[in-house]
């Protein structure tokens, strides 16, 4: 992540892609591989609100944590160099597994910071509707993002009382999800008719 300071107490939407549009995650274990370092270190820095890994790019929204909150000295200054970690630490483990080398990333990931609520639960559903945006998946129940984790009662890192607060309750969240989810598919059906 580029050295630029990004403000605690803030949400963030934090997203990139594979270097010339590669795949990041090639198999089952690459994505329990990221999830796992995310845990390792950006849980530290960071609330995980909602999640999308994507074969050739990856979505999170983040709320950083006041400095109070990060107990590692140097991160409380800088809570950018959990996300920096991640993303070397996946990039290595990439590199070494796979027998390649350089840059898995296309350059530094982009972040928008967010300070809208309306916008904040639009991007939670954009999140979410990734995978069938992207024709890996007819449905929502699509295992590499925080959906499941924020309908069902088990444990979980993402902060799901959280977002089930900005919509009032599980029922309403699946609806605000249910609504996109057919204007998604209206759009790549479409979309398929023109070509």
């Amino acid at each position: 992540m580029q050295n630029e300071q990004i403000e605690q107490g803030y949400f963030y939407h934090i997203f990139n892609r594979g270097n010339n549009k590669e795949d990041i995650f090639i198999c089952h274990q690459d994505y329990l591989h990221f999830l796992h370092l995310m845990e390792k270190y950006v849980l530290p820095v960071a609330d995980v609100y909602a999640f999308c890994l994507l074969k050739n790019h990856f979505h999170l929204l983040v709320k950083i944590k006041d400095i109070g909150e990060i107990t590692n000295a140097t991160w409380q200054e800088k809570p950018y160099l959990g996300f920096s970690h991640l993303f070397n630490s996946y990039t290595q483990g990439t590199n070494k597994l796979r027998s390649r080398s350089g840059s898995l990333f296309q350059e530094h990931p982009k972040r928008i910071r967010i300070i809208n609520e309306d916008y904040l639960k639009k991007l939670i559903v954009y999140i979410h509707l990734n995978p069938i945006k992207h024709g890996f998946s007819s449905n929502l129940n699509y295992p590499y993002s925080s959906y499941n984790a924020i309908i069902s009662n088990k444990f979980t890192n993402v902060k799901r009382n959280d977002v089930i607060s900005y919509f009032d309750d599980v029922e309403n969240f699946k609806y605000w999800h249910d609504l996109q989810k057919d204007r998604v598919k209206k759009i790549l059906n479409l979309m398929e008719e023109e070509f």
